[in-house]
């Protein structure tokens, strides 16, 4: 005799509660909201993409570096949404507030003043909160004054290394161009006009006066210039021509191309160094063992 059918533990017309995929929101809680991560433009207002315009639309609030600044790029495309500030000075502040809204629901949009959020911007503690949260992050990648940079510099580009702005006091930003002397990749580094001499005359000073170098100034504004040649010409440039010392900058200097070289530059850096506390015997020693370079070759050197 067959057994009989299995019965259902549910009454006929009820269905059972599907269970919660794992990471999803209570039942009767709000989905939480996405953080946009968008570019706009670092100069031409028509690089902004119809894909980031759409989204501030949409965005229940916009995150911004300089809410003046942000408020006149969205009245240039007829635009009118609640702006909130954040920045260096009150990112770590605002970020809880800011997570709490989107885990209610709210999509919110990150912007800079100019180019790609967190590349030399605020952000980054945002970001981090929202993703910890378990809330999604997505880019509206634009524009971004390093990769447009070195798009056009002619510098090798398959390997390179952004530093940012170097620091503020000549003291350590010489200490880190030397440190940075032996980097066989393409180095990128951001300048403000008032320290663009000061920075050229170290870097001269740190990778040699026929260092191949660009400084890529103004870009995609109306006074874009490129300049390219070894740096002591391109220090000479800047000095001598005013111009040549107004808007913003990315300066880009090839590495060392030679692996010998950049070994022997490392080298002589760090005996430099280590003779400030040890015989020049020791040092030259020691500088070899970590640097690879011939202890011959650094013995002495600078004496």
């Amino acid at each position: 005799m067959p057994a009989a059918p299995a019965t259902s533990r549910h009454p006929v017309g009820k269905q059972a509660a599907a269970t919660p995929a794992p990471g999803a929101p209570a039942p009767g809680t709000p989905a939480p909201g996405t953080l946009f991560v968008v570019a706009t433009p670092i100069g031409n207002l028509a690089d902004l993409s119809p894909r980031a315009l759409d989204t501030l639309k949409g965005a229940a609030a916009i995150c911004a570096e300089d809410t003046r600044h942000t408020r006149q790029l969205l009245a240039h495309f007829g635009l009118e949404r609640p702006l909130l500030a954040l920045h260096e000075h009150n990112e770590a502040e605002v970020s809880e507030r800011l997570v709490a809204r989107l885990l209610a629901g709210d999509s919110l949009a990150l912007v800079s003043d100019a180019g790609t959020p967190l590349v030399s911007d605020p952000g980054f503690r945002l970001v981090r909160a929202a993703r910890e949260a378990g809330i999604r992050v997505s880019p509206v990648p634009g524009a971004s004054a390093l990769v447009a940079a070195l798009s056009v510099a002619g510098l090798p580009s398959d390997r390179f290394v952004f530093e940012g702005f170097l620091p503020v006091k000549a003291s350590a930003r010489r200490e880190r161009l030397a440190q940075l002397a032996s980097e066989t990749r393409t180095l990128i580094f951001y300048e403000s006009a008032h320290r663009i001499a000061e920075t050229l005359a170290d870097a001269v000073d740190a990778f040699g006066a026929q260092r191949p170098a660009v400084i890529a100034r103004e870009l995609t504004k109306l006074f874009e210039t490129v300049l390219d040649g070894p740096l002591a010409v391109l220090r000479e440039q800047v000095e001598t021509d005013a111009n040549q010392r107004r808007g913003e900058f990315v300066l880009l200097v090839q590495g060392v191309g030679d692996e010998t070289e950049a070994k022997l530059i490392e080298g002589r850096r760090l005996y430099s160094k280590l003779c400030e506390h040890l015989p020049p015997s020791a040092a030259a020693k020691l500088a070899a063992d970590l640097s690879g370079a011939p202890r011959k070759a650094l013995y002495g050197h600078g004496d």
